[in-house]
């Protein structure tokens, strides 16, 4: 137990931690969905109330908080940053458009759904999902309008594989934060994600995107660039994101960005492979555990796009040069709530709130992944934010993960994954830009993007839990 913790508690009894945990929770959800206040400042004076409430010094509750900022900042910003430059070259290239339009000129008719279900996925692994969706929903809509299928039908699977990537596999920051405040297996919950991912993508994409498109029919809306959709959206950190690739540099080729996309993914699963299958101390298992581990594996996969997207595109060394140092500052925004929602964790665990909660788990009998996921969905629902959701969620069941073996810490990390994704409504700038791309009003993206993520959050914590009881 931390200094901070042992004051707290010495000078607070159970009802004013619990009341201090509302309370900042209150604050946090407040600044944010009524204020406006961005998520970064909400979480600093969320964990100085916290602090605070419960009775600790000023002083402390800033070390405290310092302490999970910068440790989060350690393990998980690196990540996001390397994943980032590989997104960055992989749009920049045209590699994303190759993928795309390879796999999409290969199929046609009944099969194109699924087919963009995977594209959407495999595209998805290094793009964070607003960037995903601005490369792939003009594509979406060429289809479209190409094969008279119908929007939702072939916008719905590339939506669904999106999001469960987002919600579920690493490198998203979602995810890692959860994998870090939980001390989880990185490796371990990328394979278990991806295990819970297909059927869930399957679900909630193909199978949902042929029902509602039956009931909620849409016009093709005139394609608009990615920039005028993000700026038409409200969040111009999406604006941002939002550039064409150039159009006059040659495509690296198909395999080629594939193989890139998958280096660091195939990485890490070795490692996971490796430390269930080999004993300590054996080569072929020290080998993978350096190479897949996550920093190397994604250091590895931005050094082989710098030549398989930036090189064989065309690009000269300023040019990578300048693709990969302009990924950094989009991402600015994402790294510093990430942070300061690891400094509202530690606040948590060092008052000792997360002791009092997984006590009461335990005397109420409610299972740690449900616990989890009900508290992530609540926090999603108020704030319309995956990220602040999984990082609060994480940081107050924290203290069951020491109770749980190995894969049950890497499941309980996925079911907050799967309630940070319920319900996204009108507190959620993704609400907004689906609706624009898509030309829909409210209650139609409502009844199509905000069930659709309902069901990836239900069906995914479905799996999840099916796992749980097999591992």
């Amino acid at each position: 137990m931390t200094s901070l913790a042992a004051e707290a508690i010495t000078d607070a009894g159970t009802g004013q931690l619990v009341l201090a945990a509302v309370l900042a929770i209150v604050v946090v959800v407040l600044l944010i969905a009524w204020a406006k206040w961005h998520p970064f400042l909400a979480l600093i004076l969320g964990s100085a109330t916290l602090g605070l409430v419960a009775g600790a010094s000023p002083g402390t509750t800033v070390t405290s908080f310092t302490t999970g900022l910068g440790s989060t900042v350690g393990s998980v910003g690196l990540l996001i940053a390397l994943g980032s430059m590989i997104g960055a070259l992989l749009a920049e290239s045209g590699g994303a458009d190759g993928i795309v339009n390879r796999i999409v000129e290969r199929v046609s008719g009944s099969a194109l759904p699924w087919a963009m279900a995977g594209v959407a996925a495999l595209v998805g692994l290094p793009l964070f999902f607003e960037v995903g969706v601005v490369l792939l929903v003009p594509i979406v809509l060429l289809v479209a309008r190409r094969t008279d299928i119908g929007l939702l039908r072939v916008g719905i699977p590339a939506l669904a594989g999106l999001s469960v990537l987002h919600g579920l596999v690493p490198p998203h920051p979602g995810p890692l934060v959860a994998i870090s405040s939980l001390n989880a297996d990185l490796g371990l919950t990328l394979l278990f994600g991806l295990i819970c991912a297909i059927p869930t993508v399957i679900v909630a994409g193909p199978v949902f995107g042929n029902w509602i498109a039956k009931r909620v029919p849409l016009p093709v809306p005139a394609l608009l660039g990615p920039a005028d959709a993000a700026v038409a959206s409200g969040d111009e950190d999406y604006a941002k994101d939002a550039t064409e690739p150039d159009r006059n540099r040659r495509n690296p080729g198909f395999w080629p960005a594939v193989l890139t996309v998958l280096l660091p993914i195939v990485l890490m699963l070795a490692r996971a492979v490796g430390e269930l299958t080999a004993d300590k101390g054996n080569p072929v298992r020290d080998a993978l555990d350096v190479l897949g581990n996550p920093p190397v594996a994604l250091l590895f996969g931005v050094l082989l796009a710098m030549w398989s997207l930036g090189k064989r595109s065309g690009m000269d060394r300023r040019e990578t040069n300048a693709v990969l140092g302009g990924s950094l500052p989009p991402i600015a925004g994402i790294l510093l709530i990430v942070a300061a929602g690891g400094g509202f964790k530690q606040v948590l665990v060092d008052v000792g709130v997360g002791n009092i909660v997984a006590d009461a788990a335990k005397d109420a009998n409610i299972n740690a992944l449900l616990l989890g996921w009900l508290v992530a969905v609540g926090i999603r629902v108020a704030t319309g934010s995956a990220t602040v959701a999984t990082i609060t969620a994480a940081g107050i069941v924290a203290p069951l993960a020491a109770t749980l073996d190995k894969p049950e810490v890497s499941l309980l990390a996925l079911a907050i994954g799967c309630g940070s994704l319920f319900f996204s409504h009108v507190n959620d700038a993704g609400f907004w830009l689906v609706k624009e791309y898509f030309g829909m009003t409210v209650g139609q993206t409502i009844k199509t993007w905000s069930v659709m993520e309902t069901i990836i959050s239900v069906v995914g914590f479905i799996f999840v839990f099916l796992l749980y009881l097999v591992v």
